[in-house]
């Protein structure tokens, strides 16, 4: 009976054909449900002796399907899949168009209407795959799934269950997660995927522990992740791969790299350049180690790739073109290339592939030097002629987490480094996520440094209290160039003079204090505006949409723990019983009853205990999708300023 009404339905299929694919779906559905999952149609219709397409074609069609809200495909949507697919539908999904205009070649995905495009590059796509194939292989809880074909989506199917991306967040940022809260497939069934809801809670995790390793995510949500939106996800892989592979170009870890200081700079002007700008300089370091003196250019004469040599007589201008300043144009020859791995490891790489006049052979044969020395990842010989900039920062990246090939400083040399740990330094790493969060622009690295000229903390202020800024008041620099000391302060006296007028204290504090850096003081009004915002956004949950206080807070969470029929209490921010985090815990469980496994919960007798399970309470807030900054050091370390905005996340989080 069955067959015949689909028969009726699709009459392109004869009786016969029609009874092979209900054949085949009732060979598919295992457990007699009457449905199959997305993946298993995908990987059905895409393999074996006869496949009905490509895996990219398979999956774009069945994007077409009218598929319940369960997301399983019942036999009813597997015919129509089929019937799509032979009508040819999306044949040409995942092929690879070349630009004229750029010479680029992407692979187009659907955006969010039909309206919109977005291009994904094949050499990124098949780099990123890459490294999680190899980062992740052996994982208890992924590894059967890898290694992921590099020349198709099936990276994004993969992602929708959170993950992958949770295990990546973690080999980038060891401990961000704390992957006992994770939803992962029962031991029984490790094929068989988690519900959406379960998805739902891993993404939150993803989302909100990539803005908490310093990840900016704008216009991403954990349904996209669920969805499989291949341009948002793939940007979200690039992020986290990129924190991971900058997060050793620290002098803290190689205070060798003290050596990079240009003549006359100080280790403070040093320390504010971020991690790819010391990249950059590290590199040229080598290159100026090596007697380096290339006198000519490659200049790109037209579309169909004719290059020319320009001889340069003047050695100012050979000295500029000679320096490296982008991961693009600046490597594009590969000459760089080849004189630094050279100059990092002469006995295996030759300066050979200077010989080699055609581009992309001595870009090949720069990728060969790189393998010998265990240094092939990332980039392709095209990839190089391109000037892919993501592709070639991740890969100078690796030569220098492999290779830094910097002498070793003696005692006497070692510059005086403070620690981490100072309270402003921790507070300044959740403010800075805090403003980024905002989306002010440009991005905020350097706390102190890049709020000196007024303008992101004006901004901040306008994103906070909306319409409070003048903006015809503000100077703001011109592209390329910074803003006098005097317009610096002009800004910045305008900022405290809105912070003066919305009830902020900021006894003492001048513009003049931001533009210099003064620690305490900046720190001070962003903490400020940071808990106006906080307050603002409680306020706005709460009845009759009442400001709210300290002792507000602190009272609403000793409610909601006792009500809970929990013992635990807090007393104040500064409460030393709360570096234990079962407060926390006990918090969490009475807001999400159930969310917290108390046989993972320590007793919180030492600095490990303690830690662990504030590690576990964080987890578990983003899981119920709170936005944290805080790590479990600074709640162990019971910081009153870090507590209250975890307290705050987790009151906007309550019913």
């Amino acid at each position: 009976m069955e067959a015949i009404k689909l028969q009726r339905k699709y009459p392109q299929f004869s009786q016969e054909e029609v009874m092979g694919l209900v054949s085949k779906f009732r060979d598919m559905d295992i457990d007699g449900k009457g449905s199959i999952t997305k993946q298993e149609a995908i990987t059905a219709l895409s393999s074996g002796s006869k496949p009905e397409g490509t895996y990219d074609s398979v999956r774009m069609t069945l994007k077409e399907v009218q598929v319940d809200s369960s997301g399983k495909i019942e036999l009813d949507d597997y015919v129509d899949l089929i019937a799509k697919l032979r009508q040819g539908n999306n044949k040409t999904a995942g092929k690879v168009i070349s630009s004229p205009s750029t010479g680029k070649s992407r692979v187009m995905v659907q955006g969010s209407n039909s309206n919109i495009q977005h291009g994904i590059l094949p050499d990124e796509l098949s780099a990123f795959t890459t490294h999680i194939n190899g980062v992740l292989a052996g994982d208890p809880d992924i590894g059967k799934r890898l290694p992921l074909p590099t020349d198709n989506f099936q990276i994004f199917d993969e992602a929708r269950d959170g993950l992958i991306l949770c295990k990546l967040i973690n080999d980038s940022v060891p401990d961000t997660i704390d992957e006992r809260v994770l939803n992962k497939p029962s031991a029984k069934n490790r094929f068989k995927p988690i519900n959406n809801f379960q998805m739902t809670e891993n993404n939150n995790i993803v989302i909100s522990s990539s803005k908490a390793i310093g990840c900016s995510i704008v216009n991403v949500g954990a349904s996209d992740i669920i969805d499989g939106r291949e341009h948002l996800i793939l940007g979200l892989i690039w992020q986290i791969i990129r924190r991971g592979l900058l997060s050793k170009i620290d002098i803290k870890i190689h205070p060798e790299l003290y050596r990079l200081l240009d003549e006359g700079e100080t280790l403070d002007e040093f320390l504010r350049l971020p991690p790819d700008q010391i990249l950059l300089r590290w590199f040229n370091y080598h290159l100026k180690a090596a007697n380096w003196n290339r006198r000519y250019v490659f200049l790109k004469l037209s579309k169909v790739h004719i290059y020319i040599f320009v001889y340069l007589e003047s050695c100012l201008l050979y000295a500029k073109f000679n320096r490296v300043s982008n991961f693009s144009k600046d490597i594009c020859d590969s000459e760089n290339y080849t004189v630094l791995l050279n100059q990092l490891m002469p006995d295996y790489c030759s300066r050979a592939p200077l010989q080699q006049p055609n581009l992309e052979h001595r870009a090949e044969d720069v990728l060969q030097n790189a393998e010998k020395i265990g240094c092939r990842k990332f980039l392709t010989s095209k990839s190089i002629v391109a000037g892919n900039p993501k592709l070639n920062l991740a890969f100078v990246a690796n030569l220098f987490n492999t290779y830094p090939g910097l002498e070793a400083l003696e005692e006497s040399e070692r510059p005086v480094i403070e620690d981490f740990d100072a309270e402003g330094e921790r507070e300044a790493r959740v403010f800075t996520l805090w403003l980024n969060s905002l989306n002010v622009q440009p991005g905020v690295y350097n706390l102190f440094e890049d709020l000196k000229d007024g303008t992101i903390i004006l901004q901040a202020f306008d994103k906070v209290i909306p319409g409070c800024v003048t903006w015809r008041r503000v100077s703001r620099p011109k592209e390329d160039q910074e803003l006098s000391r005097f317009k610096c302060v002009e800004n910045t006296n305008y900022a405290v003079e809105l912070g003066q007028a919305n009830r902020m204290t900021l006894v003492g504090v001048q513009g003049a204090d931001i533009v210099d850096g003064t620690k305490t003081l900046v720190l001070g009004l962003v903490w400020q505006l940071m808990r106006k915002s906080v307050f603002a956004t409680l306020a706005s949950l709460s009845k009759g949409n009442r400001e709210i206080t300290d002792s507000d807070m602190i009272r609403w969470a000793n409610d909601r723990v006792r009500a809970a029929g929990k013992k635990t209490s807090m007393r104040s921010f500064k409460d030393p019983s709360l570096r234990e985090g079962i407060f926390y815990l006990d918090l969490l469980d009475a807001i999400k009853p159930g969310y917290v496994d108390y046989s993972l919960v320590y007793h919180g007798k030492d600095n490990e205990e303690c830690t662990m399970n504030n590690k576990l309470a964080i987890s578990i807030a983003r899981k119920a999708g709170a936005l944290i900054y805080v790590v479990p050091e600074d709640l162990v370390e019971v910081r009153p300023r870090l507590g209250l905005t975890f307290i705050a996340a987790l009151m906007a989080l309550a019913p």
